[in-house]
């Protein structure tokens, strides 16, 4: 065919693209058009939200909420006094959050104010070793649920939900929210440690210790890596 062609003087198109087996374009042989490039748009900030971060949005708003909601009911089980202090200033402080969150989820702009740094008011003592302690099961009513317990709950919560709003954070649009969210992560990993630490102290959470031999050896696995210069890497 394509020296009938030539021999009719009919030249082939130099610019059709060329057919895989399947009768398809190969990947990266169309040919671009100024006029189908996607443009950023112009949008008001109440609707400056992807659809994924609207559902993220949502999963967090919800979390926050129920992170409030069972405080509230841990409330009642608490004996200790000092527990009940922690459970009243961390309840009080994502309920600020979870309203700094609503409003700029619903308006997308900065909030009435800005978000707080939360502080715990434990010390940073650890205590090592293992004490001898009966095993622990499941409850079997709920007039069983006890200090440790409900510290434990309020452990989980915090711990899950600063990994919530770890990866949201990353996906999200609005550069408000992103923010607003993001900032929130450090104060959750605080809240969770200052439980841990409260637990640790009346020993509901025991941290044993590798021998002093391992433990050297482990803490002597690495060493520095070398400096490297730019044009070490491919050009």
């Amino acid at each position: 065919m394509h020296n009938q062609m030539a021999q009719n003087g009919v030249q082939q198109p130099t610019n059709v693209p060329r057919m895989n087996q399947f009768g398809t374009q190969p990947t990266g042989t169309m040919n671009q058009q100024p006029g189908n490039q996607q443009q950023p748009t112009t949008v008001p900030p109440n609707l400056n939200h992807g659809g994924h971060e609207m559902f993220d949005s949502h999963e967090v708003l919800s979390s926050l909420m129920s992170v409030l909601d069972q405080y509230l009911i841990y409330d009642q089980f608490i004996k200790d006094q000092e527990l009940r202090t922690i459970l009243y200033r961390q309840h009080t402080f994502i309920t600020d959050l979870y309203n700094i969150a609503v409003e700029t989820f619903s308006t997308g702009e900065k909030p009435s104010h800005s978000s707080y740094t939360y502080k715990m008011q434990q010390t940073n003592n650890t205590v090592y070793g293992l004490s001898p302690s009966q095993p622990s099961k499941p409850i079997s009513s709920a007039n069983q649920v006890n200090d440790k317990g409900v510290s434990g709950y309020m452990l989980g919560l915090a711990k899950s939900t600063a990994s919530l709003l770890a990866m949201t954070s990353m996906e999200m649009t609005n550069p408000v929210l992103r923010r607003v969210i993001a900032d929130s992560v450090p104060n959750f990993i605080e809240m969770a440690y200052e439980l841990f630490l409260y637990q640790n102290k009346h020993q509901y959470y025991q941290v044993p210790q590798l021998s002093q031999q391992d433990m050297t050896q482990m803490l002597q696995s690495y060493a520095p890596a070398p400096n490297t210069q730019q044009n070490q890497f491919r050009q």
